[in-house]
């Protein structure tokens, strides 16, 4: 008996057809980075945020696509709130690392929460500082030698004025607007040129900076909260007010693989805190 062909036909283009629908109709997992930012995001792709945007791109079956723009003023409008020309779509749709509670984004719950860490070059007479207060209590003179790096903002700031040394700071930017340097990176080579012998740095930085030497080259005191100053704080992945859905996906994958994404976060040296259980569910609608 000799089957009609229009069957075999009409699958044959019914598969290619679907095949095709399929691949036009796969969504991209697009984050918006900074490319040069580490150990937060690279253009190279190996920060951890990078490494963990792959991750959830991965379980989503979707291609990862990363927009690139300096995270400095204006990252959050040029990036996540900017349209492609006269479209609806948006040049990217993740911010891989906020605040929980940013005031320009929607925020999901967190997935690390880190501390600020003063960070010390040993065998330049500061080996015996083990408690960051012991710096409050200085000799005039060992005062006078101090070389601490200060910010324009910031908890460590903020510290160094509470506790008298805002004379002995040595400034810096928080955003450098340098196209070869972020600031773990201008700080790391700074502390090894010995232009500055410590530093008050938010602990994915601090940890960036412990990276890039044996770890027998700094001392490294995590920073205490206080009533008035807070130096911990919960980071959570940023996205559109309104993108509900997006939300859900995202703590799902939080949720899925945090233990995870937890070991690929201590690669890097970052400390770790647990999250509060209150910050755990503190939305920003």
């Amino acid at each position: 008996m000799k089957l009609h062909p229009f069957p075999t036909i009409f699958i044959t283009v019914l598969s290619l057809y679907c095949l095709s629908f399929s691949i036009h109709a796969k969504d991209k997992f697009k984050v918006c980075a900074d490319p040069l930012n580490p150990p937060f995001s690279t253009k190279s792709k190996d920060g951890f945020e990078n490494k963990i945007a792959a991750l959830f791109a991965k379980e989503l079956n979707q291609e990862l696509e990363f927009f690139w723009f300096p995270q400095r003023i204006g990252f959050i409008r040029n990036t996540l709130k900017a349209q492609i020309d006269d479209t609806n779509q948006y040049k990217c749709d993740v911010v891989m690392g906020l605040p929980v509670g940013f005031d320009f984004a929607k925020t999901t719950k967190p997935y690390y929460h880190s501390t600020y860490a003063l960070i010390i070059a040993k065998g330049r007479g500061w080996d015996d500082i083990t408690q960051a207060s012991q710096l409050g209590n200085l000799s005039l003179q060992r005062e006078e030698s101090l070389k601490i790096a200060m910010f324009d903002r910031g908890p460590g700031t903020a510290w160094l004025q509470k506790n008298g040394l805002l004379d002995q700071g040595i400034p810096y930017q928080t955003m450098t607007g340098d196209d070869e340097n972020n600031v773990a990176m201008k700080i790391e080579k700074d502390l090894k040129a010995g232009k500055i012998d410590m530093v008050i740095l938010w602990g994915p930085m601090a940890g960036y900076v412990i990276s890039q030497s044996p770890k027998e080259t700094y001392n490294i005191i995590p920073m205490q909260s206080t009533q008035g100053i807070k130096f911990d704080f919960s980071i959570a992945m940023g996205i559109r007010y309104g993108d509900n859905k997006r939300k859900e996906m995202l703590e799902k994958l939080i949720d899925k693989n945090f233990s995870q994404i937890q070991a690929l976060i201590s690669e890097y040296n970052i400390p770790l805190l647990p999250i509060p259980k209150q910050t755990a569910h503190k939305d920003n609608d």
